[in-house]
């Protein structure tokens, strides 16, 4: 199997490595590089990346530190499968698995969602709070919704990241499937687009202080406003 292509860094401003590591992790976070993907080797990748070897390790050894890539002998550096028990969890959105009703899904949202933004508050590397950053960053900037979902999906995906549970990341994903009507629906106005940002704004100051109740909270308050617009909707 042929190495994968990455493409070039886009931001040189930062600490080099925790740029490095940030962008292929979320070129492993949206889907760009999968399970089983392998990178090209090792003087070829900081060629094309335009890093030293040496800080090219730096970064690797922090994918591999989250589970993220796996060295194999004789096959380079690879994109991990998923796990046993994360993959029963995706089995549960199967076409022919029972539909959820969108206020059984956004209740679930607020039970798991802000405990899992303490996690992240308590576990973001540098590299998470560079990918959350340029996320909001990219959010400000949009003036149309489905650019404004989006970034909204990212931003909740990598928060579940930050946690460092891989589990927890694909229920999150789960949980963003059962959401999308109402998430949608949140968009579609210049207000609710408004109220989004600011709750990620909140989310994410938390998390940089490595502030775990204070995350909590803000998850929690954020997504009372995902309730508000389901009440609303309702009616």
């Amino acid at each position: 199997m042929s190495p994968v292509e990455i493409p070039p860094l886009s931001r040189r401003t930062e600490n080099i490595s925790v740029v490095l590591a940030a962008h292929l992790e979320r070129l492993i976070a949206t889907g760009s590089l999968t399970p089983g993907d392998r990178l090209p080797a090792e003087r070829d990748l900081a060629a094309t990346l335009q890093v030293s070897r040496a800080t090219l390790r730096e970064a690797m050894h922090e994918l591999e530190n989250k589970h993220l890539i796996e060295r194999r002998p004789g096959r380079g550096t690879v994109v991990v499968e998923r796990s046993g028990a994360e993959r029963e969890l995706l089995d549960l959105s199967a076409p022919d698995a029972p539909s959820r009703e969108e206020r059984d899904a956004a209740e679930l949202r607020e039970i798991v969602e802000p405990a899992v933004a303490g996690l992240a508050a308590q576990r973001a590397t540098a590299a998470n709070l560079l990918q959350l950053r340029e996320v909001l960053d990219r959010t400000a900037g949009q003036a149309r919704a489905e650019g404004s979902l989006e970034c909204d999906i990212e931003f909740h995906l990598l928060v579940a990241r930050a946690a460092g549970n891989p589990l927890v990341s694909t229920l999150h994903t789960l949980m963003t499937d059962w959401t999308m009507g109402v998430r949608r629906h949140s968009h579609t106005t210049k207000e609710g687009r408004r109220t989004s940002l600011d709750g990620h704004r909140a989310v994410y100051d938390a998390i940089e202080r490595h502030d775990a109740e204070g995350a909590r909270r803000a998850m929690a308050e954020h997504l009372g406003s995902v309730r508000g617009l389901i009440a609303r909707r309702a009616h």
